[in-house]
């Protein structure tokens, strides 16, 4: 033992280069992390009794936006298409953010402070433009208003060779075609909102999209054209476009409309499907480097956070953000022309398919009926 402590002391850590180099390493993937972050929301304002909508609320991104926001004081509708998942995550929310309220010995409403916090689940399946219909109809018979619409569910990876129920590309419906119809149907609601809020989130794959000003949904050409990542850029530039051309048709209202790209995001269930998540030898030779590169879906749901709270931005529409802040997005995506050519089409299309009005009876039935409630697994399952 003496020998060894012996040993240390005589140990001269600038005899070797080694400390230097590790330090050296350590202090780079530190840097390359932080910066690969991304910035986070430079507020902390408050939404007391705000109606937020989140899609796409019981995990990753929307999961981290929606209990953001609850925690600022907003009144949050997880809309997910899983409704045990959804439950799980509402009282994930409520949990994690009543751990954190300090107790009021005066307050007796104080006794759980969970029940402060409001997160409830509504089923919404973008797969089924009918299902869009029902979300909205039940949603516009419960509140006399909504403040803020996140649409952030989506999908990747997806098989671009089977079309949903309605008939089109996957990806086209679940990432542009529902929640264009579901923030057609909510518009109403969203105008009554002293200051209402569209946010719809786009991607950095927008920027290697192509669209056909003649087709510019694809709609007739999609089977044979597009692989899985094609059809991905697509939607998301065609929210790019959308978001521009719906500011114009609002202009004059109270309400606004902007898109964000959460950045290269990990966590999330859009992997599931992804290449890289194939085989289990695959994922531990990446992973590392998607820790390194990627955002966690905290950081990713940063500038939706900002875009929902922020009241500098009350007069900002038809913009697209990254890292909190205006960004360029591509060419394409600032194509005036083609925009247009997009939105009328697509109103177009939803028109010949569904309404874009919900049906006041369908609001009356819907206040009338019992709301599903859905069961939790039993401990064990």
């Amino acid at each position: 033992m003496e020998r060894v402590l012996s040993m240390f002391e005589r140990a001269d850590p600038f005899s070797t280069w080694w400390p230097t180099i590790a330090a050296l390493l350590v202090g780079l993937v530190i840097t390359v992390r932080t910066i690969m972050s991304g910035q986070r929301c430079p507020n902390d304002n408050q939404i007391k009794e705000q109606i937020v909508v989140v899609t796409g609320g019981n995990s990753g991104m929307g999961f981290e936006i929606a209990k953001a926001l609850a925690a600022r004081g907003g009144r949050i509708i997880l809309a997910c298409r899983n409704l045990t998942a959804g439950e799980r995550a509402a009282a994930i929310i409520k949990r994690e953010l009543g751990c954190r309220t300090p107790l009021d010995p005066n307050d007796s409403s104080s006794a759980n402070p969970a029940e402060r916090y409001f997160v409830e689940v509504r089923q919404l399946d973008l797969c089924s433009l009918s299902s869009v219909q029902q979300f909205a109809a039940q949603l516009m018979s419960e509140f006399e208003r909504i403040d803020v619409l996140v649409n952030n569910a989506g999908m990747v990876f997806g098989n671009t060779q089977v079309p949903t129920g309605d008939g089109f590309e996957q990806h086209l419906q679940v990432n542009y075609l529902a929640p264009l119809l579901l923030t057609q149907l909510l518009l109403p609601h969203l105008e009554r909102s002293e200051q209402g809020r569209i946010i719809f989130t786009s991607a950095h794959a927008h920027q290697a999209a192509k669209m056909d000003f003649d087709d510019p949904l694809n709609v007739g050409s999609w089977a044979v054209k597009f692989h899985a990542r094609d059809a991905f850029a697509h939607s998301k530039l065609a929210l790019v476009l959308a978001t521009r051309w719906l500011a114009k048709e609002l202009t004059g209202t109270t309400v606004t409309v902007n898109c964000c790209t959460p950045g290269l995001v990990r966590g999330t269930r859009h992997l599931r499907h992804s290449p890289l998540m194939s085989a289990f030898c695959v994922k531990v030779i990446t992973y590392p480097w998607m820790w390194l590169f990627m955002k966690n879906a905290y950081e990713g749901a940063q500038t939706a956070i900002r875009l929902a709270t922020d009241p500098q931005l009350k007069q900002v529409s038809g913009e697209y953000f990254n890292d909190c802040e205006i960004a360029a997005s591509s060419e394409a995506g600032q194509d005036k022309e083609l925009a247009k050519k997009l939105y009328m089409q697509s109103i177009k299309t939803l028109k010949r398919i569904t309404k874009l009005s919900v049906d006041k009876e369908a609001c009356t039935m819907a206040k009338t009926l019992p709301l599903p409630q859905p069961q939790l697994p039993q401990p064990g399952n």
